[in-house]
């Protein structure tokens, strides 16, 4: 059974999505599941050096108060799911690329989910730039990759190309918020859902996968 996931490393609600799919495995557990992260950047014309939080928030939410509504609602969701938005250390929103870029090469390497998940804490939590490619590098020692090899990859272009068209193509195939969460490339579940409901999923495209 195949999970593709289309998610941003900048999403507070893709990191929510990731702990109920936690929560679902962990209800489930599926050792036949097989997971891949795939690219969706929420802002795709942010500049490669990122923004000023401030700056972006007043750019996408109108100001302060606009985000403080919409981030108030997220941080209660997080909350609901042990985690705990340290939304005010953020002072920077990264250009998502090359956390995206570092996910697919942890994937060659089997450790794209603790990657994901020590990115995910990075910025949420301790309001760390996952633009920056030393912050990257960090997670990715972390997620079990070495440290010169992480850093001589992020300097190169590579998988950036890739990359993009992915990004593309989940666009063209009508995808336009995440997470989205896709089985055995059938059946869509968009949204952070809830452990019920994509365990719920997960056992038609089981019993799919039997028939075939």
């Amino acid at each position: 059974m195949r999970l593709d996931i289309f998610s941003d490393t900048v999403c507070p609600w893709c990191f929510i999505g990731k702990r109920r799919l936690d929560r679902a495995l962990a209800q489930h557990p599926r050792p036949e599941l097989d997971i891949t992260w795939r690219a969706f950047q929420l802002n795709p014309d942010m500049p490669a050096e990122g923004m000023d939080r401030k700056t972006y928030l007043e750019q996408k939410f109108g100001g302060p108060d606009g985000a403080k509504q919409v981030y108030g609602h997220i941080a209660e969701a997080g909350a609901s799911e042990g985690i705990d938005f340290n939304f005010g250390r953020i002072e920077r929103t990264p250009n998502s690329l090359a956390s995206h870029r570092l996910i697919r090469f942890a994937a060659a390497r089997g450790l794209q989910d603790p990657l994901v998940q020590k990115l995910f804490d990075l910025y949420f939590l301790d309001g760390r730039n996952i633009g920056d490619y030393e912050v990257l590098a960090e997670a990715a020692v972390v997620a079990g990759l070495d440290r010169d090899e992480v850093l001589a990859f992020l300097q190169s272009d590579q998988l950036a190309k890739e990359i993009r068209q992915e990004d593309r193509q989940a666009r063209e195939i009508g995808i336009n918020g995440v997470p989205c969460f896709i089985f055995n490339g059938r059946h869509a579940l968009p949204g952070a859902q809830s452990p019920e409901a994509l365990n719920q999923l997960m056992d038609l495209a089981q019993e799919e996968s039997l028939k075939v």
